[in-house]
C-alpha cells in the first residue's frame, strides 16, 4: 500500500518539479518517515492504470477493491480512478455495511474517537 502511494507522488513531482506544495510535502514526509525515504529513493514512477488495492477500515475490517484509472483529456495531468469490489464478495458486503454504518452514525465519533483518553 505504501508503495502505491509514494509512486504516484513521485510521478506528480516529475510532472511539475517546481510545485512548492509537492516539494514541501516530500520534505516533511522525508524527515518524518524512514519508510518514505526508502520508497522515495527507489525513483519508481510507473503508472498503474488497473489493479487491486487493499484497505483496512476500523469499523468493517479489510476491504479489497479493483480499480481502473482513466486520464481526463480535457484536463491534462488529471485522472479519474474508479474503485469497485467484486460483486457478492466479503469486500462488497463490508462496503455495504460501511455505507449503512456511515448513514446511521453521521456526526457520531468513530470507534477510535469514542474511546476515553487514557493518561
Amino acid at each position: 500500500m505504501a508503495d502505491s502511494s509514494v509512486n504516484p507522488l513521485r510521478t506528480d513531482a516529475g510532472r511539475d518539479p517546481y510545485d512548492r506544495g509537492i516539494s514541501d510535502l516530500v520534505g516533511e514526509l522525508s524527515t518524518c518517515s524512514e519508510g518514505f525515504r526508502v520508497r522515495w529513493a527507489k525513483h519508481n514512477v510507473r503508472l498503474h492504470y488497473t489493479g487491486t488495492k487493499r484497505f483496512h477500515h476500523p469499523v468493517v475490517g479489510d476491504i479489497e477493491v479493483g480499480y481502473e484509472t482513466m486520464p481526463l483529456p480535457a484536463d491534462p495531468g488529471l485522472v479519474l480512478t474508479i474503485y469497485s469490489p467484486e460483486p457478492a464478495s466479503p469486500s462488497a458486503d463490508a462496503i455495504t455495511l460501511l455505507a449503512t454504518w456511515a448513514a446511521t452514525n453521521l456526526g457520531s465519533p468513530t470507534p477510535d474517537q469514542a474511546l476515553p483518553n487514557q493518561p
